[in-house]
């Protein structure tokens, strides 16, 4: 479970009558955020009975809670119903939580026949998502450290910031401050074309931003804001120990300085790096020497070819088209030897302004 469940101090009961149920009273379960505010109050309002009164509750932990039966999972032309498992809270009314929600619960705690769930549960929520969370689960004690941070109602000033430092998030992840730099990004509103038709987008500066490093699985892990409001605490205010190393991955970052296309450069496959390219993938993108692309292959048989349009089909469609012809010829090589030697293939580094490079396409 995530540790970045929110788990309000006062929850807000709404109702309809259900004769389906024990109580006969279904409910719709909403919260009261850090700052006071009613969440979800619109489509809570539509849904309940005003004729029946809603319930405002601490959400303490409470013992007594009773799984009742399954609900939904059917599907009839556009009418949908996701499967759902209704609970008996002993407070008297009946509420839905998910199926992977009671897995959850019932890898923590266990559910005794005429008793009910065992132990203490509170209501949570992973973003639109009710939750209940055991508080045996182990879980709940690192959420319930998480929410202490949240309801401090930090407000974090650009002035506060130390250099290095590691600040906490509203979605529990650590962001380390590298500085507040203009932003570079590409302005695709205003294309470049040039003599020979190919065309670009510049870089424009979008002004001063923080810049910060997070742990990601996609691209350099460098995030940009331009406000504060995203933190909640202050994980750590000394210096992280390989700051050096994040600001030169920094310094190669496109956002910290626009690619400058006029430094780009071809460098030359060796065989080595071309035969490891070609084995990773299916087929691979290369430059030849006057820098046109072609998509070269790898058969079953250790062949290497690329696709050339056919000449002798009059027309891709239309009138005139020669259908005994196929759209394109293969260009074949025995080996990858004899691939190097005719094509001469290379691959392309890009380069920022500063002059720190920023990627090659091997």
């Amino acid at each position: 479970m995530k540790s970045s469940i929110f788990i309000p101090e006062k929850i807000n009961v709404g109702y309809q009558e259900r004769k389906d149920t024990y109580t006969q009273k279904l409910a719709y379960i909403i919260y009261f955020d850090q700052t006071g505010k009613l969440r979800k109050e619109t489509s809570w309002n539509s849904w309940r009975d005003n004729k029946i009164e809603n319930n405002i509750y601490e959400n303490e932990p409470t013992s007594g809670f009773v799984l009742n039966k399954k609900a939904g999972g059917y599907s009839s032309g556009w009418n949908h119903r996701q499967t759902y498992v209704r609970v008996y809270d002993p407070r008297g009314f009946e509420f839905e939580i998910s199926v992977p929600n009671l897995l959850y619960i019932l890898e923590n705690t266990n559910s005794i026949k005429g008793k009910g769930l065992e132990g203490d549960f509170v209501y949570g929520w992973d973003g639109k998502d009710l939750l209940l969370i055991p508080t045996s689960s182990p879980d709940y004690v690192e959420i319930s450290e998480f929410n202490k941070v949240i309801q401090n109602k930090l407000k974090l000033k650009g002035k506060d910031l130390k250099l290095g430092a590691t600040y906490l998030t509203k979605d529990n992840a650590e962001w380390i401050y590298l500085g507040r730099f203009d932003k570079w990004e590409r302005d695709y509103k205003n294309k470049i074309i040039d003599e020979n038709g190919s065309y670009s987008y510049p870089f424009a500066n979008k002004g001063k931003e923080y810049f910060f490093k997070r742990e990601s699985s996609y691209g350099d892990g460098i995030e940009t804001i331009k406000t504060l409001s995203k933190f909640i605490g202050v994980v750590s205010e000394e210096c992280v120990e390989n700051y050096a190393e994040l600001m030169d991955k920094l310094e190669h970052s496109s956002y910290y300085s626009p690619i400058d296309d006029s430094k780009d450069e071809y460098v030359s496959y060796t065989k080595e790096e071309l035969e490891e390219t070609l084995e990773k993938s299916y087929w691979k993108k290369l430059y030849l020497e006057n820098n046109k692309r072609v998509e070269i292959r790898k058969t079953d048989d250790g062949k290497y070819y690329y696709q050339i349009e056919n000449p002798n089909r009059n027309s891709s469609y239309g009138w005139g088209r020669n259908s005994n012809e196929p759209y394109y010829l293969k260009v074949e090589f025995e080996n990858i030897e004899k691939l190097i030697e005719e094509l001469k293939p290379t691959y392309l580094r890009k380069y920022l302004k500063n002059g720190k490079m920023h990627s090659e396409e091997k």
